[in-house]
């Protein structure tokens, strides 16, 4: 029975949004401070979890009903650590809504959407059986749909919201699909029981065609290169449902080919397709990100390209660093937009008069070669030549980064104490990387599997992916001295409009128009 006591967080969430339902629709005060302690008990009953798991190990809860239709709960180390991030963003997010919609005719029913929303994302995590992860996916969906509409007047909020709902059916098609398919070739629905088959080797036929719809359900719901547009649109949503939409519910992708890691790695092709869609994507969503000038939209197109990292993360089999990409991306995430309201004048405040550093040729070259050093000096401190190849390139990757920063600080014009923070920087970023690497590691081990050994084509993505991203990072270093060129204004004006692809894709689909009569009824 201990393995039963997940599903009481999603029980909560579903009693929060009865009352809420059932409560006054406008400054029900009483039912939001009923529905913030229902929140904040699911973040406890998350933390009891983790307690009952180290006490009793993995397992899943007695199913109900039976056959293909059974239904019961996993709880193991990743559904305990989704559940904690769940929980506790959405006690943040209640919290918060409560004072940013006080006076909102709609609250009640807000309330009780955001409720039911967190029910379902709650459910997603600790699913033990098929029939319930794909009944919590679609169910997820459905109910944040509501919360896209808050503001049904809002013609951009509902053209954003009937994209994203077309692409969703579509990802809940792909899963349901791939869930027959896998539920049939292993004989049981139980998700661990398929897990364990798949890592000892057995791939009964139509696997390939579950992994690859497996892989187009996570694209779709991470909104992948080029179906991505949606999530930049979705601005005209309150401030609650960005933050929780970006720090949680666009994280499913990658949930997904978490939970189904052993399963993902039965198809080397389809992980390769996830390199180049999520690496093309991260770069993409980053160069556009830094031409966007609102706040929340910059946001949402950092989003993209994180997600995109995550899944580049995922086609390299780093299914332990992708787990640790969602909770540390879900609590920046949420923080950022919650605290969007003051970002313009912390912006303000951090442009304080003085010279710009900007680095030349010279001073880019000098510290991608001390980033690197940087890099190894904390390689070989964690055991440098015990990490998998595809976990080293992706800390070099993640070193171009520290590398713009020492660009900053090895300018001519840069002051000596600026060097050595960002000298101090790149060390920290370095020990932070393998630090956190070797602990997930350790802590997932024997939930989700390790990287395999590389094959050529596996070779080549990563060199690919290594030698792509540091052409951005030494591009996005000298940019200040293109910052004038004619060419350069030209491209911003690109990148600022996402090289017009989503306009493309509106128009595939049918451009999204409103009737007259309905924008005359708004």
């Amino acid at each position: 029975m201990l393995h039963s006591i997940p599903f009481i967080a999603p029980c909560l969430y579903a009693l929060a949004a009865v009352i809420a339902a059932a409560g006054p629709w406008a400054r029900p005060r009483r039912i939001l401070a009923v529905t913030n302690l229902l929140s904040l008990a699911a973040f406890l009953v998350a933390a009891a979890s983790l307690g009952f798991l180290l006490h009793a190990g993995p397992g899943t809860s007695p199913a109900v009903g039976g056959g293909a239709f059974a239904l019961a709960v996993r709880h193991d180390l990743l559904s305990v650590v989704m559940l904690l991030l769940v929980t506790f963003i959405g006690w943040i997010v209640m919290r918060y809504s409560a004072t940013y919609l006080d006076g909102e005719g709609r609250q009640g029913p807000f309330t009780a959407w955001m409720s039911l929303t967190l029910s379902a994302v709650s459910l997603l995590v600790i699913a033990g059986t098929l029939p319930l992860f794909v009944a919590s996916f679609v169910a997820t969906s459905l109910c944040l749909h509501q919360l896209l509409v808050f503001y049904p007047g809002r013609a951009a909020a509902r053209r954003a919201a009937r994209k994203k709902f077309i692409l969703s059916r579509i990802a809940d098609v792909s899963l349901a699909l791939s869930a027959i398919i896998l539920g049939t070739g292993y004989g049981t629905s139980d998700i661990a029981t398929i897990l364990e088959s798949a890592r000892a080797g057995m791939q009964p036929a139509g696997a390939d065609v579950a992994v690859a719809l497996l892989a187009v359900a996570a694209l779709l719901k991470s909104a992948q290169f080029p179906t991505h547009g949606w999530l930049t649109e979705v601005m005209e949503t309150p401030t609650p449902v960005s933050a929780l939409l970006h720090a949680g519910l666009v994280n499913a992708g990658g949930f997904i080919l978490i939970r189904f890691a052993d399963v993902m790695l039965l198809s080397p092709i389809t992980l390769a397709a996830l390199v180049m869609i999520g690496a093309f994507t991260a770069v993409f969503g980053g160069l556009v990100m830094l031409t966007q000038s609102a706040v929340k939209t910059s946001l949402a197109w950092s989003t993209v390209a994180q997600m995109g990292f995550m899944i580049l993360q995922c086609g390299l089999a780093l299914f332990p660093i992708a787990l640790l990409h969602i909770v540390a991306h879900s609590l920046y995430k949420a923080h950022a937009f919650l605290s969007s309201g003051n970002a313009v004048e912390t912006v303000l405040a951090a442009r304080r008069p003085g010279p710009v550093a900007v680095p030349d040729a010279r001073a880019v070259a000098r510290a991608f070669l001390l980033a690197l050093v940087i890099y190894a000096v904390a390689g070989l401190a964690f055991g440098f030549w015990h990490k998998p190849p595809q976990a080293l390139a992706l800390g070099a990757i993640l070193i171009f980064g520290v590398a713009y920063l020492l660009a900053q600080g090895l300018a001519d014009t840069a002051p000596r104490a600026l060097t050595w923070r960002t000298s101090l920087y790149g060390l920290a970023a370095s020990i932070g990387y393998f630090g956190l690497q070797w602990a997930t590691y350790r802590l997932t081990a024997g939930t989700v599997p390790l990287p395999p050994q590389p094959g050529p084509l596996e070779w080549a993505l990563i060199a690919l992916a290594v030698v792509t991203f540091g052409i951005v990072a030494v591009a996005q270093s000298l940019f200040p001295l293109w910052a004038y060129h004619p060419a350069a204004a030209g491209l911003r004006v690109h990148l600022q409009n996402g090289l017009y692809v989503n306009a493309l894709f509106d128009r595939l689909l049918g451009h999204f128009a409103l009737t007259p009569a309905s924008a005359q009824k708004d």
